[in-house]
């Protein structure tokens, strides 16, 4: 059944209303959305601001292996260090999650179990989407009976691009009833949407559907996470909850590699979307080696000496 939020009930009565509303969504200032993400990123932060903001990155990574070459053993192993991402220093905060293929979800669920650590995975077809709706359903219900707390869903952009906006709602519905208990998150793939326009619509899209989570990108294509498409999304989150009392996660996800990056990406949260989202419950980076940079920033700061990256494991 459709999750809309009563207030917007009538929106997605139909495909010509559900057109109407996102149409009539107020059009992005694109020079304002860019000059406000850059003076953002110029913020500087004291250094106790700072030890702070490196663990609260720590625990908002999604650990990710999405490689065709993945083994048990490499999931294994990264569900270790999602636990204990430094060894010699058990202070050091766990990852919010650990996020796999379908196929790999029982490997990472029995290595996690207990830790608090979430196991998503990506599904309905990632990361092109090109399937037929049973096939994505069937690859969600798979991973969900396997053990999956969270489902990283992408949407058909074709669809999307092409103006069947309520198919694409249709299908974001139908993977949310198959996910039960757990969590959704939308995948946009911002950086093939073309226009800020578009990633606005994307993202109440998503919202009207019943995501838990809207996320930029799957990390496969050029253009991924950016602070503009980000502050973006951040604002449609917080004017939905204005709107509708719900709140909604955002997860920007390839390309944030550095500790300065991830740093620059919670200056926005804070001042756009505000400090109910500087949780990992509510935000998420999808990264595979951020997570090494935020180590040996964070050991720097407790010893005044940079290890290097011979002192971290290689994923």
């Amino acid at each position: 059944m459709p999750t809309t939020a009563p207030a917007f009930a009538d929106a997605t009565a139909s495909d010509s209303a559900l057109r109407r509303f996102l149409f009539g969504l107020p059009g992005v200032d694109a020079v304002g959305l860019e000059a406000r993400a850059a003076a953002l990123g110029t913020r500087s932060i004291k250094t106790t601001a700072k030890a702070y903001a490196i663990d609260l990155a720590i625990s908002m990574i999604d650990l990710t292996t999405l490689e065709g070459a993945d083994t048990p053993g490499k999931v294994r192993a990264l569900a270790a260090k999602a636990v204990h991402p430094d060894p010699l220093d058990r202070t050091t905060p766990r990852t919010a999650a650990v996020c796999v293929y379908p196929d790999m979800v029982s490997t990472a669920a029995a290595s996690l179990a207990g830790s608090g650590v979430k196991v998503a995975s990506v599904a309905t077809a990632f990361p092109a989407g090109r399937a037929a709706l049973d096939v994505k359903l069937a690859d969600v219900r798979d991973a969900v009976a396997a053990g999956a707390d969270e489902i990283d869903m992408v949407i058909d952009r074709g669809a999307f691009l092409s103006g069947r906006f309520l198919k694409v709602y249709e299908e974001i519905v139908a993977v949310k009833a198959e996910c039960g208990t757990a969590r959704l998150k939308v995948i946009f793939e911002t950086g093939e949407l073309s226009t800020y326009d578009n990633i606005r619509r994307a993202s109440w899209l998503g919202m009207l559907a019943g995501a838990d989570f809207i996320k930029t990108s799957t990390g496969k294509v050029a253009t991924n996470a950016t602070p503009a498409n980000t502050l973006l999304m951040l604002e449609a989150v917080r004017d939905f909850r204005a709107q509708t009392g719900v709140q909604i996660g955002v997860k920007p996800a390839g390309g944030i590699r550095t500790t300065k990056d991830a740093i620059k990406f919670l200056v926005l949260v804070n001042e756009t979307a505000g400090e109910d989202w500087l949780d990992n419950h509510w935000f998420r980076f999808g990264a595979s080696s951020l997570l090494n940079d935020l180590l040996m920033q964070r050991q720097k700061l407790s010893t005044g000496r940079y290890s290097g990256p011979d002192y971290v494991t290689v994923d």
